[in-house]
Parts: structure tokens; C-alpha cells; sequence
């Protein structure tokens, strides 16, 4: 598939979706490939990984507002951050959006009119999702043609697991039919711990659990991402794992995943 638009999705805060979101957008740069992140949460945790303070510049927010007033944005919203990586940033303001939405025609593919227009010139566009179910991240599936859910070896994740999924269920029904699950990302698995080793086995039976409930067959990745402290390093200073501590385990982890997921493509 050219110009995959993927979502990086779980209403749980925490559970590492910005740092899949950039690690797995830098080891894909790294391979050549033209990749497009979009902090599509107002927390904007990927901008400020980044680096990046958005308030002055155009943005996401910048983006939507401009494309439910049907207007022509102004400014240029696209950040290059190194050869073949580019970021969409996003702002507090982002936030106001949701309640902006409730009375807009189509309010669900306003994002995917805004990335349909772009995408063109990307191989992978990654969206990094807010931590709720709202109506950002509905639009967010609206605009994507698949889904990775990172989930942590702990028991609520796995218990929300089916709600998600019930809920992608609902979006591929009524307005993306086109939207696909490549699956399950473990994050933060600290492989000595008896509890991890139990939470891996209740997260591979919730996929049972949803094969049963509607029929979807959900991969959970080969490629685990371990914990370590590295990754919370990067962050502060302003780097993915891969570059700031190429050699470390959670580096290899993601390059590793780069290079199962995009076997999905």
C-alpha cells in the first residue's frame, strides 16, 4: 500500500504511544522512507519530544480550525525534523476542538480531508493519538488505514483492550471500512518479572477473547519494546531513543518492529 496513514491508539495515557510513534517514524526514515508524524493530542507530547513549541506557528489545531471553516491555511505547518522525518505539531488549543466539532457537517473526516491532501508525498503518515475515545481520536480513525495499539504488560490495559477494539469495530461499520488492526505493540515489559510474564498471557487471551466476540483475528507483535530508563532520557533531551542511545536494548527493540510492522504494508 502507498502512503499508509496508520493511528497509534489506546484511550490509556502512559503506555508509550508517543515514544512508538517517534522511534518507530525514525527507524523508518532511517530506511529511506518518507515518514510524516501528526500530534494529533493536545497534550503534545510528540512536539515537545521533539523539541518543538508550536503556539506561534501553524499547526494541527491551525489545520482543523482552517478546514471546518473551509479556509486555506496560512503559514507552513510541516516541521522538517531530519531527512525523510517531518512532524505536523500541536498545542494546547487543540483541546477546543472537540467541543468546535459537536455542530460541524462530517465532523468525524476533517482530519482525514486535511491528510488526504498530503499524503502524496509520504510513504508512512503516523498519527499520535490523544488518550480518550473522543472525538479527536474518532477522527483519527476516520483517517487511517490501519491501527497499532500499543498496550504495557498491566491488567488494565489488557481489560481495555476489548473496548477499543469494540469501538475500531464500530468506526470500520459506519464510516472507515477500510480500516484494519496490524496489531497489538507490547511497551515497557520488564522480561523479569513473573507479573509481565503473566500479562502477556492475559493480553494474548484477550485476543481470543475478541476473535470470539467479533470475529477479528488481532496479531500481537513478535517484537517487544522492554523498559528502560534511555527512553525517558531521549525525551528530555529532545531525541528518539534510536539516536540518542543507538546501542540500547529499547533502539534494537524499535528497529526491530520498524521492520516487522512495515513487513504489514
Amino acid at each position: 500500500m502507498e502512503n499508509k496513514v496508520t493511528a497509534i491508539v489506546n484511550q490509556k495515557g502512559g503506555i508509550g504511544k508517543t515514544t512508538t510513534a517517534l522511534n518507530l517514524g525514525y527507524a523508518l526514515s532511517e530506511e529511506g522512507k518518507r515518514v510524516l508524524l501528526i500530534d494529533f493530542d493536545p497534550q503534545a507530547s510528540l512536539s515537545s519530544a521533539l523539541g518543538i513549541k508550536a503556539d506561534n506557528k501553524a499547526n494541527i489545531h491551525t489545520l482543523m480550525s482552517a478546514a471546518i471553516e473551509e479556509m486555506e491555511t496560512e503559514g507552513n505547518y510541516i516541521i522538517s525534523i531530519k531527512e525523510n522525518l517531518d512532524l505536523i505539531p500541536s498545542t494546547l488549543d487543540l483541546a477546543g476542538i472537540e467541543m468546535t466539532l459537536v455542530n460541524v457537517m462530517s465532523r468525524e473526516t476533517i482530519l482525514k480531508s486535511i491528510i488526504d491532501e498530503i499524503k502524496k508525498d509520504y510513504d508512512y503518515v503516523l498519527i499520535d493519538c490523544s488518550p480518550s475515545l473522543g472525538t479527536l481520536t474518532i477522527n483519527a480513525l476516520a483517517a487511517c488505514d490501519s491501527v497499532i495499539i500499543p498496550v504495557t504488560p498491566e491488567y488494565l490495559s489488557a481489560k481495555g483492550l476489548g473496548l477499543l477494539v469494540r469501538n475500531i469495530n464500530l468506526i470500520k461499520k459506519r464510516i472507515n471500512p477500510g480500516i484494519e488492526i496490524d496489531g497489538i505493540l507490547i511497551t515497557m515489559l520488564n522480561k523479569r518479572t513473573n507479573l509481565s510474564k503473566e500479562m502477556v498471557k492475559a493480553i494474548n487471551e484477550s485476543t481470543g477473547y475478541i476473535k470470539n466476540q467479533y470475529d477479528l483475528d488481532i496479531k500481537v507483535f513478535d517484537n517487544m519494546i522492554p523498559i528502560s530508563v534511555k527512553a525517558g532520557e531521549a525525551i528530555l533531551h529532545r531525541k528518539s531513543v534510536i539516536e540518542y542511545e543507538p546501542k540500547n536494548q529499547v533502539s534494537s527493540a524499535y528497529k526491530s518492529f520498524a521492520k516487522e510492522w512495515g513487513d504489514t504494508k
